[in-house]
């Protein structure tokens, strides 16, 4: 519901995207004009202070952004890096360099163009609704005006992006010799060294076992594991103990019928006379004149509306359609001809009324009237909404229970699962970092697997605390069996070293080998031992490695046949022979045309990327003093 107010917010995302790597998603500032430079100044950009509290508030919503995505797995601390603050830093100056880059340049939206720009977010000027309109924008905390002020900087901001990329582009010599070089096929022949064929060859030794077992130890640790128990208090565990008659739901279904009601739609459509604005008296009554002679021919024939509306209506856009305005929404026409639409009945034809575009003729080809669910059709639904009600209130009642008896009754899960109803669940070779083979499994928390390995958990084997790992939702836990972190005894994995000491000799061998016979190769130009001539290209290996195909792609072939030898990690040393480079005989057409334009995009990105440079160069940044070292939990 909310994503049309996020879409504009998108444009400057992307402009920004160009500008730091890595990005971060951008927090939008309003109105940072007028504000003075004081204690809390930060940075200054064309003259602009960037206040302490102005990248305060970017984290925190920064902060939201990245909570609402990442759920139960959302982490405070993992935030909480110079780096994280310095790049929210670098996105605010470029914000305000390219927001005085605008003004600068006098960049304007003008008002049709941000009607036409709020209407699309909704599919047009027929579905929008203006009090949802409203609605929604007051769900974030805006006012139609402050929304305006956001989408006409928004709008100027993808003028000035818009007029920068579309001046880059790449050369056809260029895009075509990147084209040839992705299309270029090379004649190849492979000679293949399998380890396999060296493995008797390797003699390993105990002493060469304990060396690559202390050298990496690390392939031998065992993680610490626990078996724990834990217990989850959510709204589902309060909704699951309440309970609404018959009567409370009926009362809430008559209380709230607009809310089960499929309200009535009229599909309205019209014929226009128009008529300028200052029109004079004697235009203004030809006009009326017209529309009324209209008016008498529909009311004779209103089968022909659509006819006449094509033929007759000064609407360019809706007499192609027979002049059909759509679905009919609040707020989307204007307010004298909206509430003639409404009084019409079904095929009816209108009298002549009058708007700031003409006259208008209108009818009503559709009408759908206003349908109540009945109450047995609804009864679930009220009774959920119901639960939902009460549960809500009652949530903190029972989250301040389960927190106390966790803590007070800290050597068992027993006594808050008995009085609060939960079930005791437990897990397995569980690890102080969330796991992705647990999924989401509720234990699977950062949060919560860090207060269930503190030391104290581990040592007494008591409850944790009650941890938030999402919103409504408290989890504790305690370790009822604790495996320490262990490394495995030489002996118990001394077959496998070997095997493993064994191979990677082998891989010497026949490396060594390999760039024997590769030197030879070379300075004979022998084709012994080969296999067959194989055509391959960058998108098409053709059974050939592909660490082995990087190498023969990117071959010196200025003289032929050349050689090159690939040290093929789990199969051995290949050595191949480059015979001939060609282009193929038939061009796809569509992919180098494809090509030609992500080669135009990267060009046009590369000259945004440089004119934002410049635009904060021009915008004289000066770092006042660093930003405080506030964590990020203290911006909540």
């Amino acid at each position: 519901m909310f994503e049309f107010i996020r879409t504009h917010q998108r444009l400057m995302q992307i402009l920004l995207a160009i500008i730091i790597v890595p990005s971060f998603a951008l927090v939008g500032l309003e109105g940072y004009k007028g504000f003075g430079e004081d204690a809390t100044t930060i940075a200054k950009v064309a003259g602009q202070p960037v206040s302490q509290q102005e990248f305060d508030n970017a984290l925190r919503n920064q902060l939201d952004s990245y909570r609402q995505r990442m759920g139960a797995q959302f982490d405070q601390k993992m935030f909480d890096t110079p780096e994280f603050r310095q790049n929210l830093l670098d996105q605010l100056i470029a914000e305000r360099a390219i927001a005085a880059e605008v003004t600068r340049a006098n960049l304007s939206v003008g008002d049709a163009q941000l009607q036409k720009a709020i209407t699309d977010l909704f599919g047009g000027p027929g579905t929008f609704d203006m009090e949802r309109y409203k609605q929604i924008l007051a769900s974030q905390g805006l006012t139609p005006a402050m929304n305006d002020a956001r989408m006409r900087r928004d709008l100027a901001l993808q003028q000035l992006a818009g007029a920068v990329q579309n001046t880059g582009f790449a050369p056809r010599s260029v895009a075509k010799t990147l084209s040839d070089i992705g299309a270029q096929e090379r004649e190849v022949q492979e000679l293949l060294l399998p380890v396999a064929d060296f493995v008797p060859q390797v003699k390993v030794t105990d002493a060469m076992v304990k060396a690559y077992y202390d050298k990496n130890s690390k392939f031998f640790e065992v993680p610490e594991q626990a078996k724990i128990e834990y217990v989850v208090f959510n709204s589902d565990a309060v909704t699951s103990q309440i309970a609404v008659t018959d009567a409370e739901v009926a009362a809430y279904y008559n209380a709230n019928q607009a809310a089960f009601t499929t309200p009535e739609t009229r599909r309205a459509a019209h014929v226009l006379v128009a008529l300028k604005k200052g029109a004079s008296a004697a235009e203004t009554a030809a006009a009326k004149a017209k529309a009324d002679a209209i008016v008498a021919e529909l009311r004779k024939n209103p089968a022909d509306f659509a006819k006449v509306a094509k033929a007759k209506s000064e609407d360019p856009v809706s007499a192609e359609q027979g002049g059909d305005l759509d679905v009919v929404s609040k707020g989307s026409l204007p307010p004298a001809v909206e509430a003639a639409v409404m009084k019409l009945k079904q095929g009816e034809i209108s009298d002549a009324v009058q708007s700031d575009f003409g006259f208008h003729v209108l009818t009503v080809s559709a009408l759908t009237p206003a349908v109540v669910k009945p109450l047995d059709a609804v009864k679930t639904e009220v009774a959920d909404a119901l639960k939902k009600q009460k549960a809500a209130k009652k949530y903190s009642e029972m989250a301040e229970t389960f927190t106390n008896t966790v803590y007070e009754q800290s050597d068992s899960l027993k006594p808050v699962a008995d009085k609060l109803g939960l079930k005791i669940e437990t897990a397995a070779n569980v690890s102080r970092t969330p796991s992705p083979m647990a999924g989401p499994a509720p234990y699977n928390n950062a949060k919560f697997l860090a207060a269930l390995f503190s030391n104290d958990s581990i040592s007494s084997k008591r409850n944790t605390e009650a941890v938030e790992t999402a919103p409504s939702t408290l989890i504790a836990g305690r370790i009822v069996e604790f495996k320490p972190a262990s490394k495995r005894p030489l002996a118990e994995v001394d077959a496998s070293i070997r095997q493993r000491v064994t191979m990677e000799e082998a891989a010497k061998l026949a490396a060594k080998a390999g760039a024997e016979k590769l030197a030879a190769f070379k300075k004979s130009g022998d084709a012994t031992g080969f296999g067959a001539a194989k055509l391959v290209s960058r998108a098409k290996a053709d059974g050939i490695n592909g660490l082995a195909m990087q190498e023969v792609m990117k071959a010196d072939t200025t003289k032929l046949p050349a050689y090159v030898g690939v040290d093929v990690p789990g199969m051995g040393y290949g050595v191949y022979r480059i015979n001939k480079v060609q282009q193929p005989a038939e061009q796809d057409v569509e992919r180098r045309k494809a090509e030609a334009e992500q080669i135009g995009t990267i060009v046009a990105q590369q000259e945004m990327y440089e004119y934002i440079q410049v635009l904060k160069q021009r915008a004289k940044v000066k770092i006042i003093k660093p930003i405080q070292t506030t964590t990020v939990a203290e911006v909540k």
